[in-house]
């Protein structure tokens, strides 16, 4: 291939230069691609194919128009693949070309999805050269289509994928040690659907990253970050990458933030989807909270409000403040529904900085930032003149960005962008009349031009008494006089023939090619002038590029206030008490999604302390201070789990400052929220339900606090009866005594219950079923005390298990409740054999007697000691008395009882 010439050796020795999987070259009105690029595109986009001949020999070739390569070159990205673009250039001796950026998932601007696009970098602490011995990981994370930028610190490989989990990145950027670390590469792999993309290592170098950060953001801000050294690395790295690609975005990263500290929520990774914030356990966004609550107009609202759900608040005075708002929202309909109309008219601000930073903005994009400046003061002025709103903190949201300088600008781009401008920004008519003097002359020329040539066939007409004259342009013959072939012999001889046609004659004048000459004259001068004065409006834009982002931000709030008010009104949710305390005291809760399509029935929790009357009277009376640990049992299928997720969703919710689906709920901060729910099988990876069970215990137990809410649905049975119940004891006694953390723990290991009477936090919990006449209603509400039975043969019967397997159940349980022989139907023999089942030693016992009562024991050991014992026997039997299985080592053990039951099987 190199041997190729023309246009087929530029574009090979143009990928050559560049790491990218793809490239598209400019060549006149198309981007081209070559090769195995070619058959590439070909296949993933369904392009035609056809044949380039160079240096003898032929080229799979395939191109898009070079007005049409975004929604290409995003759907290329989106599959994965890093594109390179290289635009035409006009030289003295003809075109050349240059890659100007490549583009990756990470750094694509032109993207439709209203989701937050994340650039990420992990690296691992212990790298960094002054770090020492210091564990855990740093991390960026940067949106090119918004300009945001955060880097946060991860204390462990949990800490760093919850990360990595909660923000979703479509590319990461691994550090120098991170990128050999196979089993983290894996998880990341596993946990986000990103693409992995290795980066010059010179860059994640501590002094180099950090020298970039500074000076990019300034040293002042990144001293306030409080952050080490490896999350800076990473933060340079994605600097350093932006700018190589070419995105040309970096002056739309106007601030750094630190995503960490006391102030949020721990949920880790497997609790959001344990939970389902934004989307459902199958992987759907339908059914999943987000999509429940998401009342928002924009984009920008609708990003917020999912990032609120997936970082939760812990301080009071913010969500206080969030509560206010929500409330003034909620009582005022009207004002509420009017704002909402004003956010539709908005559009996504932050974007468009990075766009118009970027330089890819056109005069339709300046428009829509013209337009959404407009939208801040009519929310204010909606605002201001609603009581409820203006007394509530939606004032101070809206006088945070400065009002002043986004009035400014809107007033500029309202006098500079034409009523209705092209897509393109090099065709003129971007600009209005008034808005600069020079251009004004030249369009005021140029129009004065196009008039002369609108009325030149009328003029033509009356002068020379000629019929069907027509003037009109075309590229090959330019402007001309066309006149029918009836009339074209009485034109005056000045008229010069051009072209004969089947029924006419087109003809040229003097004054006609002088018009032409300067009407082209005029078009590219008017197009020059507007294109530059275009690039300065769209720099000035650019250089308000943190103005519109505090706009933007703004308009989002007020987007997911109201979109939390709307739903809080629609469906009767509740203002919680919020406080520093302990207490849960939730009265008829419901689940914020399973409401939404079933007739749900409300249940109460009350956890560490009745505070309220209200709770008191719930209580009987009672103190409840030493109700710290719920253990929930009942029947399958009777609604534990969404019981317990409900209680989980409305502390979550009241943590991002929204009203909640209850009757009257008070609500002490938690400073985490920790789930074991279900067990999702990992064979695939090598991990059975039974590790992955353990590995999210062992999460919860080494992360959660006494101030977290801990959710555990089933621990231990993914093992023997035995160790599993061993496991659930041990760990709820860790949870009471070492941890103290607020925990609903649903099992069906009814030995738990009796924990409520030995640790004097534990209490316990049912769902309640009704039973008449052989039939069961659950009545999905929750009352205190144990439940008595686990209705697994009902919930069996419901599932559609056949009527004889059912049947046949409830007869081996009578008999196994009443401790009578069962018969074990079925066996070699051609008689029933009849057995007791020894529910405490999980084994059978023996035949049964005739009566269908216990065999005769001491018979039976009569009979075993009167029959004689072979000698071989004899010796097994005395050296397996006098092997210590205790101090014996396991491989040994093992080999000694193979031993012994071949000496077995032999006498």
């Amino acid at each position: 291939m190199t041997e190729a010439t023309g246009i087929v050796g530029e574009f090979f020795s143009l990928k050559e230069g560049t790491d990218a999987d793809l490239l598209a070259m400019q060549c006149g009105d198309f981007y081209e691609f070559f090769g195995e690029d070619a058959e590439t595109v070909s296949d993933e986009l369904d392009l035609k194919v056809s044949q380039k001949s160079s240096h003898g020999s032929s080229y799979p070739m395939a191109g898009v128009p070079v007005n049409d390569l975004t929604p290409y070159l995003k759907a290329l990205v989106e599959r994965g693949y890093r594109v390179a673009v290289a635009d035409q250039y006009e030289t003295d001796s003809g075109h050349a070309r240059e890659v100007v950026r490549v583009v990756t998932p990470g750094t694509l601007l032109e993207t439709t999805d209203a989701d937050a696009q994340y650039l990420a970098a992990i690296v691992d602490a212990s790298s960094s050269s002054s770090a020492g011995s210091a564990a855990g990981y740093g991390l960026a994370f940067a949106d090119v289509t918004t300009g945001r930028f955060l880097v946060a610190e991860g204390e462990d490989v949990d800490d760093a994928l919850t990360e990595l989990y909660r923000f979703d990145p479509v590319e990461v950027l691994p550090g120098p040690e991170t990128r050999t670390d196979d089993e983290l590469l894996t998880h990341v792999r596993e946990r986000v659907d990103a693409t992995l993309s290795l980066h010059e290592t010179e860059s994640f170098a501590p002094k180099r990253a950090t020298h970039a950060v500074r000076e990019h953001f300034g040293s002042e801000t990144v001293d306030r970050l409080a952050v080490g050294e490896a999350a800076l690395a990473a933060a340079g790295a994605i600097l350093a990458y932006v700018e190589e690609t070419g995105a040309g975005v970096l002056a739309s990263m106007t601030r750094i933030q630190s995503h960490q500290g006391d102030d949020h929520v721990t949920l880790d990774a497997t609790t959001q989807r344990n939970l389902e914030l934004t989307e459902t356990m199958q992987g759907d966004t339908d059914g999943s909270l987000f999509t429940t609550i998401d009342h928002t107009e924009t984009s920008a609202g609708g990003r917020l409000l999912k990032e609120w759900l997936q970082r939760p608040r812990r301080s009071l005075e913010t969500l206080e403040r969030r509560q206010e708002s929500v409330a003034a929202l909620s009582s005022a309909a009207l004002a509420r529904d009017q704002i909402q109309d004003t956010l539709d008219d908005a559009y996504d601000l932050a974007r468009l900085a990075s766009k118009a930073t970027h330089g890819s903005a056109d005069a339709r994009d300046l428009q829509a930032v013209q337009e959404t400046l407009a939208v801040l003061p009519a929310l204010a002025d909606t605002i201001a003149s609603t009581p409820e709103l203006a007394d509530a903190p939606l004032s101070d949201i809206v006088d945070q960005p400065d009002r002043e300088a986004a009035r400014e600008l809107h007033a500029t781009l309202e006098e500079a962008i034409a009523e209705d401008p092209p897509s393109t920004v090099t065709q003129g008519e971007l600009l209005q009349r008034g808005y600069d003097e020079e251009l004004d002359e030249v369009i005021d020329r140029h129009e004065e031009v196009k008039r002369w040539l609108e009325t030149l066939a009328d003029r033509e007409k009356q002068a020379h008494g000629l019929s069907h004259v027509s003037v009109d342009r075309n590229k090959t013959d330019g402007y001309y006089i066309q006149v029918g072939k009836s009339a074209a012999d009485g034109v005056p001889d000045h008229y010069e023939e051009i072209k004969t046609l089947k029924n006419s004659k087109r003809f040229t004048i003097d004054e006609l090619e002088e018009r032409e000459r300067e009407i082209l004259r005029l078009e590219e001068q008017r197009g020059e002038l507007e294109y530059e004065l275009f690039e300065e409006l769209r720099e000035e834009v650019a250089s308000r590029a943190e103005t519109l982002q505090d706009v933007g931000r703004t308009l989002a709030t007020v987007d997911a206030l109201s979109s939390l008010a709307t739903h809080a009104a629609e469906n009767r949710w509740i203002k919680p008490d919020l406080h520093a305390g302990n207490v849960l005291d939730i009265e008829q809760g419901r689940h914020p999604v399973v409401e939404q399509t079933t007739e749900f029935v409300p249940n109460d929790v009350r956890m560490d302390g009745a505070a309220t009357a209200a709770s008191q009277e719930r209580a009987d009376g009672r103190a409840s201070d030493g109700r710290g640990f719920l253990v929930v049992t009942g029947p399958n299928m009777s609604g534990k789990s969404t019981y317990m997720r409900q209680v989980a969703c409305i502390v979550l919710l009241a943590q991002i400052g929204s009203f909640v689906p209850a009757k009257a709920a008070e609500i002490g901060l938690v400073d985490g929220i920790f789930t074991r729910v279900g067990a999702l099988d990992e064979l695939a990876q090598g991990r059975s339900t039974f590790m992955v069970e353990m590995s999210e215990l062992s999460n919860i137990l080494h992360t959660a606090t006494e101030e977290s809410l801990v959710i555990l649905d089933e621990v231990g049975r993914g093992t023997a009866t035995y160790d599993g119940i061993s496991i659930a004891w041990a760990a709820t006694e860790y949870l009471h005594n070492e941890i103290q953390a607020k925990t609903l723990f649903a099992t069906h290991y009814h030995e738990l219950t009796g924990l409520a009477s030995r640790l004097p936090r534990v209490a316990n919990v049912h769902i309640a079923a009704d039973e008449r006449d052989g039939d069961v209603t659950f009545l999905r509400s929750v009352r205190d005390g144990p439940t008595d039975r686990s209705y697994g043969i009902h919930v069996a019967d419901l599932a559609g298990v056949p009527d004889p397997v059912v049947d046949r159940s409830r007869d081996v349980l009578e008999r196994l409740r009443e401790e009578k022989a069962i018969e074990a139907k079925g066996g070699s023999s051609s008689e029933p054999v009849q057995t007791v089942f020894d529910v405490s030693s999980g084994q059978f016992r023996g035949p049964a007697n005739a009566d269908g009562g216990e065999p005769d024991r001491q018979q039976a050991d009569k009979d075993e000691r009167d029959e004689p014992i072979d000698p071989d026997a004899k010796a097994v039997l005395e050296d397996l008395e006098s092997l210590d299985v205790n101090t014996t080592p396991p491989i040994e053990l093992m080999s000694k009882v193979q031993d012994l039951q071949r000496r077995l099987e032999d006498s």
